[in-house]
């Protein structure tokens, strides 16, 4: 059983950075503006941007962790917790929420048995709400795993989930 040390250990441990990552954020760093690019081409990495991930880019780049973390929490797009395998995200633009995105969220999460923003206890999905996903007229619209459904209605949601939770 780990202990609140060893999951502080656990948390700080060093990360080692994939040499496309690392050649990329040398290309990077001493840019106007590259913490934006470098954060976004982490999360691409990873899935997310762990503490870890977010230490080592300060140590880079020299961009103080205050500083960094002040952009991924500010920034919707960023995660600082690991997303489930397949990434659920529903629509709640304008044309979607007016036909029912709302209601595709909120029964997606009693489905999942999920939070917004948060993950199935077994790591299959993990469900977020986006803004548009420019298909208006195919609304309401959810993606999951990158793929796209329209017109989506509730009693769709079982089915979707299963054909995924089978893939898992």
């Amino acid at each position: 059983m780990a202990t609140a040390t060893s999951a502080r250990k656990e948390e700080t441990a060093a990360i080692d950075f994939p040499a496309e990552l690392l050649s990329f954020i040398n290309e990077w760093k001493d840019k106007q503006g590259s913490l934006i690019m470098i954060l976004h081409k982490t999360q691409e990495t990873y899935g997310y941007i762990s503490r870890q991930a977010a230490e080592e880019l300060a140590r880079l780049t020299g961009i103080p962790l205050a500083r960094i973390y002040g952009v991924i929490t500010f920034y919707h797009f960023f995660k600082t917790t690991k997303p489930g395998k397949f990434k659920v995200s529903i629509c709640l633009g304008t044309a979607c929420y007016l036909k029912g995105g709302g209601d595709l969220m909120e029964e997606a999460r009693k489905l999942l048995n999920v939070e917004e923003g948060g993950v199935t206890e077994d790591g299959v999905f993990s469900v977020d709400p986006v803004r548009c996903v420019g298909c208006c007229g195919l609304a309401p619209v959810i993606t999951v795993g990158g793929d796209t459904f329209g017109k989506v209605t509730k009693t769709q949601l079982p089915e979707i989930f299963a054909r995924y939770r089978a893939l898992a």
